[in-house]
């Protein structure tokens, strides 16, 4: 039974078999535009990830550079008051002897400048801010994957976190020198 299509110039008439070849090419074009909308939404979501990564390290390695910055500015100030105080307790007039050889400042700096020595820094000193991250420069710029991994050790070292040894040996078994 032919199916009758309107046309400008008058009507044309469809067998059932060519409606369905139509319909079939139509289907076939919708799973294919289907497939490759899926393929870009995909890519899409990979480039935006790649993308959070990449800003998540350099917001990381931003604040790692500012905090060591001014962890240097803060020693240089303690350096600085610690010579005044030494040139300030030091000879009184001319070549006599000093009037305090021993205070309780003192012996208390001498004493907590060794505890922090044996035990480890005190709050002002950070302990793996200055961490040193080996890197080889490849012909490719890191991976996401690899950098994902810098940005936890980054943020680790930001963070003064314990897990920057074990993080920093997992980065060189893993990306500098896998097996």
């Amino acid at each position: 039974m032919p199916l009758i299509r309107k046309h400008t110039r008058g009507t044309l008439l469809w067998h059932g078999s060519e409606l369905a070849e139509l319909l079939d090419q139509g289907e076939g074009a919708i799973r294919d535009f289907s497939e490759e909308l899926v393929h870009q939404l995909a890519r899409r979501d990979e480039l935006e990830f790649e993308k959070e990564v990449k800003n998540s390290f350099i917001t990381v390695i931003t604040e790692v550079q500012n905090k060591q910055k001014e962890q240097r500015e803060l020693a240089k100030k303690r350096r600085k008051e610690k010579g005044l105080s030494l040139q300030s307790s030091g000879i009184e007039k001319g070549n006599q002897m000093p009037l305090k050889r021993f205070s309780m400042q003192g012996i208390s700096n001498i004493l907590q400048s060794g505890i922090r020595q044996t035990f480890g820094s005190s709050g002002a000193d950070r302990q793996y801010l200055n961490t040193a991250i080996p890197y080889e420069k490849k012909s490719s710029p890191p991976s996401v994957e690899d950098l994902q991994m810098l940005t936890n050790i980054l943020f680790a070292m930001k963070e003064d976190n314990e897990k920057v040894p074990a993080l920093l040996t997992d980065y060189i078994l893993k990306v500098l020198r896998p097996t």
